[in-house]
């Protein structure tokens, strides 16, 4: 007998809390249930945005007829997601099953390190540079220029003259 999905549908807040709560026992039952809302939302905005495209006739507009085709769309959304006819969920939970499995656990990471193996790592490192005698030597290395140079720009008048 195949278990009950917690919730039915992304709309209802506390089948979301108990989601997340199955989530901490049972992370591939949540994974697939939280993936098939995922498809439900991505259905649900999918079909919005078709009705969105199509233009409509001043006579049936109304709020009402909004608020029924959002209510429909939602509705159809999740049971389309329950049926599995996109896929969507399915390559989500695929994808995400791949990476919890490469993804090592901070436990086991933590559990693999062996302390007495590893040097403490100083607070303060002595820091690495140049000698005295290394700085002047690359001081002394550097290409000198030829001629004169001029510190400072020559003064100029407003005017753009020399004063």
């Amino acid at each position: 007998m195949e278990a009950q999905p917690v919730s039915r549908s992304y709309l209802d807040f506390d089948g979301l809390g108990q989601l997340k709560g199955q989530a901490r026992t049972d992370s591939k039952g949540a994974l697939r249930q939280t993936a098939q809302q995922f498809e439900a939302l991505f259905l649900q905005m999918t079909m919005k945005s078709m009705r969105d495209s199509v233009v409509k006739s001043d006579l049936i507009e109304s709020n009402t007829s909004d608020q029924f085709e959002s209510m429909f769309d939602k509705e159809v959304s999740v049971q389309l997601s329950k049926r599995n006819s996109m896929g969507l969920a399915d390559m989500l939970v695929k994808n995400l099953e791949a990476r919890q499995a490469s993804t090592p656990v901070t436990a086991e990471v933590l559990k693999a390190r062996d302390p007495s193996a590893q040097e403490p790592m100083a607070l303060n490192p002595a820091q690495v540079g140049l000698s005295l005698q290394a700085a002047k030597k690359a001081f002394n290395e550097l290409p000198r220029p030829q001629g004169a140079m001029l510190l400072t720009a020559p003064k100029r008048s407003i005017n753009g003259g020399t004063p």
